[in-house]
């Protein structure tokens, strides 16, 4: 076969988009950043044409990318679980992998950390940030240990942990146009259950509504809200929203979106119990906070 796709790159390209950029990339993989930039490279070469590109300050993954960036997730899964197989061993009994969606990250990680840590002290934690079908599917191929993940938006529906309380966000100062014209939205792209979530409610209370801007990520919805080009609907856990913008009053409360834990068979019994009492301890204090607020 005349192209070949390189192990090595693919894991920096994987690590570019979980980490949100080059450098952050960099720093997981103990790598400079330029290697991470050739490795890249190496990729569009091998393709043809490109799989990133800067919109100022980002990094945004083209259309061939986001599905070379599917792909790779797969590759380097199924050849990883090759080399445990072919080597003989089940993996690294002292890393432990975790994941969860971008919602809430940055609050349901650390807890997931200390719970894991709390049960086995001496293990490495690793961390998968990801959509909740790929989180879940990764569970089950024995890549992740753990994950916290959107239920809706996954096939398995996995142990309850809670809701994910949710809230209206904008730039502060930002306006809604008057008149008939529809309520403008930024979201991640389909399929996304928040997106969805956003769009039903403000349809049952008669509200029109069109979203102006789709993102790959997370970060890229926050980048738009705060450019002032709409509202998003985004969690909203430890009674803080995100930096950067305001919550909206003036919009239709919207019920918490249910979330699951999914263990991978044969983990820790103990690790899975205090990890999942950890993450509905997190979503009971919000929800108590949003409550008293």
């Amino acid at each position: 076969m005349a192209h070949v796709l390189d192990i090595v790159a693919l894991r920096s390209l994987v690590a570019v988009a979980d980490r949100g950029g080059f450098h952050r990339a960099a720093e997981s993989l103990a790598l400079s950043q330029s290697a991470v930039s050739q490795h890249v490279r190496r990729l569009e070469k091998t393709l043809g044409r490109p799989v990133v590109e800067r919109d100022g300050r980002r990094t945004r993954f083209t259309a061939e990318g986001r599905l070379l960036l599917e792909q790779a997730r797969r590759i380097i899964a199924v050849h990883d679980e090759a080399l445990r197989t072919l080597l003989g061993v089940e993996g690294d009994p002292d890393v432990i992998v975790i994941g969860s969606t971008e919602h809430a990250a940055d609050q349901i990680l650390p807890r997931l950390t200390a719970a894991v840590r709390e049960v086995l002290p001496d293990c490495r934690v690793r961390f998968r940030i990801d959509r909740s079908a790929r989180l879940v599917e990764a569970v089950d191929r024995g890549a992740v240990d753990l994950a916290v993940y959107v239920t809706e938006a996954a096939a398995t529906e996995g142990i309850p942990v809670g809701g994910l309380p949710l809230a209206w966000y904008a730039a502060p100062g930002w306006t809604a146009p008057s008149g008939p014209a529809p309520l403008p939205l930024v979201a991640i792209e389909d399929p996304c259950a928040i997106r969805r979530r956003a769009l039903s409610v403000l349809a049952s209370h008669g509200i029109p509504a069109t979203v102006v801007c789709d993102a790959g990520y997370l970060a890229g919805v926050l980048d738009a809200a705060r450019a002032g080009l709409g509202t998003a609907l985004l969690a909203t856990v430890g009674g803080q929203g995100p930096d950067g913008l305001a919550e909206r009053a003036d919009l239709p409360s919207v019920p918490a979106i249910r979330m699951s834990a999914h263990a991978r068979p044969g983990a820790d019994p103990a690790m899975v119990a205090g990890a999942v009492e950890a993450v509905r301890e997190l979503f009971t204090q919000s929800a108590a906070a949003r409550a008293a607020a």
